[in-house]
């Protein structure tokens, strides 16, 4: 299954880059257990510590899990496998100031996704997206749990699309939202009545299987957001003012 690994390449990485490969041609699937380090060291023709190393840069990864006294196996790749390291990279990388650039970055695929969901949406997603709008409609005054709701739905529109590709896209940058949002339910007055209505009037586009008024309801929507934004960096900022005053 593997090759021996030359010597002028680092080891762990070339080791890595094998097992991945056997990943990615399906001859290693999710829940087959690995040989062991000492077969695997044979197998690459490198010391325990090349295996062991490329072994903890796999799990790093998610590509593989390692159970304590019952070996190492392919662990089933998870949507937050793939989401979770750009999450960290941008959250790590930006400050206050990407909030703007966050909704900005919504603005910019949002209103096609919600085009698509309104014209590949099964019943099933129907049913998702009202319950999504009746939750956020009942929930409590909790922000950091209106944020969450709020999100999710967004989510199961990108999900109503039929495009697997569409959640990963946009996960990644939810997941940047829920202090974003919590922020903004805190600050704004009515800003849960307003993302109420328009999350009622997008699901009503989708449900009708009108893609260019999801589109466009979709875009008002976050045109909306984005001047609630504005509105809550702005208190932030006087708040700041006056406590440094």
């Amino acid at each position: 299954m593997f090759q021996k690994v030359a010597a002028r390449r680092l080891l762990s990485q070339t080791v890595v880059e094998q097992i991945e490969q056997a990943i990615k041609d399906k001859i290693l699937g999710p829940g087959m257990r690995l040989p062991s380090e000492m077969e695997l060291c044979k197998s690459f023709g490198v010391s325990r510590t090349a295996v062991r190393e490329a072994l903890r840069m796999l799990s790093a990864r998610g590509l593989v899990k390692i159970e304590k006294g019952k070996g190492m196996f392919i662990n089933t790749l998870s949507a937050a496998a793939v989401t979770d390291p750009l999450r960290l990279y941008l959250s790590m990388n930006y400050e206050k100031v990407f909030v703007l650039d966050v909704i900005r970055a919504r603005q910019a695929i949002e209103p096609s996704i919600a085009a698509v969901a309104a014209a590949q949406r099964t019943d099933d997603d129907i049913l998702k997206l009202r319950q999504d709008v009746e939750e956020l409609r009942n929930a409590s005054e909790d922000y950091l749990q209106l944020a969450g709701l709020d999100m999710t739905f967004h989510l199961d529109i990108a999900r109503a699309s039929q495009n697997p590709l569409m959640p990963l896209i946009i996960d990644p940058i939810h997941r940047l939202m829920p202090e974003i949002k919590s922020s903004v339910y805190a600050t704004v007055e009515h800003a849960r009545e307003s993302a109420l209505e328009w999350h009622s009037r997008i699901t009503e586009r989708i449900v009708a299987a009108d893609a260019p008024g999801a589109r466009d309801t979709m875009a008002e929507h976050l045109r909306i957001a984005e001047e609630h934004a504005r509105q809550m960096l702005q208190a932030q900022s006087r708040k700041s003012k006056e406590s440094a005053g």
